[in-house]
């Protein structure tokens, strides 16, 4: 996954107004009490952040 598809993704559950909002402010245990956007720029690879963004937000497992 790129960082284009994984922010695609975002905006798709979110919205766009919210997704970055949410990946900036969000920490999850799961990336290491990191939110998405640090995790990202800490160089944890998308598909990675993807799958704690998807447990964190509980979505179905057609959006995994």
């Amino acid at each position: 996954m790129r960082h284009t598809e994984f922010w695609a993704r975002m905006e798709q559950v979110l919205g766009v107004a919210y997704a970055r909002s949410w990946a900036d402010q969000y920490v999850m245990s799961e990336l290491g009490g990191r939110t998405a956007s640090e995790a990202l720029d800490a160089g944890v690879p998308p598909k990675q952040v993807w799958a704690a963004v998807w447990q964190a937000l509980n979505l179905p497992p057609s959006e995994r």
